[in-house]
Parts: C-alpha cells; structure tokens; sequence
C-alpha cells in the first residue's frame, strides 16, 4: 500500500509581506502542492527592510478562507503582550471557524515582539516557567469549556477568575511548543501534544525529540507531534540566493543569541556582522532544487510529522512554482 504524501506546507512570513500578498502567496502555494499554512505572531519585523508585522490572528482567519489546509501559529507568545486567557480564545475560535485545522503553537517569547509593553524582560527560566503556566491556563479553559464550566487559576505569574470560553470547537486545538533545548523538550513532553523546531541543526534534533518522548512517557503517553519550520534560501542563481540570505534574512547567519534584542533598528546593526560563510551548516543557500530536497527529505527521515518552508526572498511565486513543481513530488515519508 503506498505512503501518503509528507506533510510539507508553507510557513507565511508576516514580517516580510503585507498581509493581501500572504493570502495569495498562501493560495498559490497550496494549488502547487503545499499542505497548510504556519505563522508567527509578531509585533516587529527583524530588520528595517522585511517591513511588516500583520497581526497574525486576523491573517489567520483570512487563511481559512483563502486555503483548505492546516493553520498553525508558529509561534504565539501567552505570557507578556497577552494574558493566557486571550490566546486560549483566539484559539479556540480560529478552531470552531475551521473545524480540525487549528492548531496552537507556543513560545516563550524574544524582546524583540514582547517588550513593547513596557514590562519587565526577565531571563530565560523564567520565561520559561511563564510559558508553561500559561499552558497549563489555556489547557484548562479548553477542558473545562468543552465541559461546560467555569475554572480559575491562581499561580505565580497569572490569575484567572472563574471563566470558561463560551465558543468551542468540538474538539481543542493541539498544543506545541516551540523548543530548542533538552530540558524544555522534556518538559513539553509531559505536558502538551507536541513541539516545533524552528531550524536546529540536525545533530541536535535526535536528542530533542529522545527527550520530548521521555517526557511524554512519563505522563503516560507516547510520542506526539513534531513540526519543523524549515529556512532556506533559493533562487536562480547561487548569487542571488545568497543576496537574498543576506539582505531578507541574516538571522540564518547568526551565531549568537537574539531573545533579547528590542528594536528592528538594533538587529539591523548586528545584522551587519554577518557574513557568507555563516550561513554554512545553518541555512542552506543553493539554487539547485535538488539540493533543497535531499535536505528536507533528511529532516523527513528524521521522523518530522509537518515541515513549513520558508524562502527568504521576495521570490515568491518563482520559488513555489520551482519547488510545487521540481521538490515536493519527489519528496517521501
């Protein structure tokens, strides 16, 4: 009996096109073979030059509607610019409107998106806690609504006063989280459906997905969802795919830590330090689509439920008519 197709979809970039543009590159990308669509919740671009950041619930919700496939965020942040309780609402909307498409992916968030509150930006455990709190808010909002009753939270970061959401899916999104190391991996685990890597080298990801399985066995479960969002840049040429690393997205490039960077106009000037030679082993810069599929089918056999794509480049619909037409057949489970 053959396999079915991987599930490879498209990973909507709202830092870089204004919102219309990401409807319709979202609906050409589906119609050349993509399946669903990720997105980020972002505040800031992170350079001057990508020039937008759309709210990505609104985007979302316009997505339904334009595609047939799966909606993801990848990621949202519950904890600073939102209360927990918010993005369980979003959520659970976005879910009744299309039923068994949603799901919920959640970070701990980068100064970059979160600090424009003005709060305080605390170190990374206890970002981490606080994501984890405000998991363990929006998981009891799903259960207790689907329920039909009120539940309430007390804890130290968050309160919830005795509430529920009164528009539901049938069935709650599943939850990910976005990991990049062994402990939060193992944490994620025991407690939600599964995890997103956002372009980890593939040496680590093998011990990442070893101690989320850990965890989840030890709440009794076995294994859950794995997505990748997978970066890359392709074009005609290797220059001008290598332009466009450099110029769209040199965080491909950087080889130091960027959660606590404020402002577009900083990761600007950081950004500067970037060179070619960077990107090697981190983002692969080629314009042969065979090179780009032996890569995604590695990630493939890693064992990745769900891959999103992300071209750097404005080449939008070149690089999806390329990749619908050239990668994703050749492409196995």
């Amino acid at each position: 009996m053959p396999s079915s197709p991987p599930h490879v979809g498209y990973a909507a970039m709202l830092e870089q096109f204004h919102p219309t543009e990401v409807l319709e590159l979202a609906a050409s990308a589906e119609q050349s073979g993509f399946r669903g669509v990720m997105a980020a919740d972002r505040f800031q671009p992170w350079v001057p030059r990508q020039g937008h950041a759309s709210f990505v619930w609104n985007v979302l919700g316009a997505l339904g509607q334009a595609s047939s496939g799966d909606l993801g965020t990848g990621m949202t942040v519950p904890t600073f610019r939102w209360h927990p309780a918010m993005v369980a609402q979003a959520s659970a909307t976005l879910a009744a409107m299309y039923p068994g498409r949603h799901w919920l992916g959640v970070g701990s968030g980068e100064a970059i998106d979160e600090h424009v509150t003005g709060a305080y930006w605390p170190e990374t455990a206890e970002r981490i806690n606080r994501m984890f709190e405000a998991i363990e808010i929006i998981k009891k909002l799903f259960v207790a609504s689907l329920a039909g009753r009120d539940t309430k939270h007390s804890g130290p970061h968050f309160s919830l006063e005795s509430t529920r959401l009164w528009t539901m899916p049938e069935v709650a999104p599943e939850i990910l989280v976005a990991t990049s190391g062994p402990v939060t991996a193992k944490r994620a685990g025991r407690t939600v459906d599964g995890i997103i890597i956002d372009g980890a080298p593939v040496d680590k990801i093998a011990g990442l997905f070893a101690r989320f399985d850990e965890g989840a066995r030890e709440s009794g479960r076995t294994g859950g969802t794995k997505v990748l969002r997978l970066h890359l840049s392709w074009a005609s040429t290797h220059e001008a795919a290598m332009a466009n690393a450099m110029t769209e997205w040199p965080n491909g490039g950087m080889r130091f830590p960027r959660s606590d960077i404020r402002s577009p106009f900083e990761f600007e000037q950081l950004a500067r330090l970037v060179r070619p030679e960077d990107f090697e082993g981190r983002m692969l810069v080629s314009e042969d689509p065979n090179a780009h599929r032996a890569t995604i089918q590695s990630y493939l056999d890693l064992g990745f439920d769900r891959i999103y794509l992300h071209n750097v480049g404005r080449n939008q619909r070149e690089w999806i008519d390329v990749f619908g037409r050239d990668v994703l057949p050749k492409l196995v489970r």
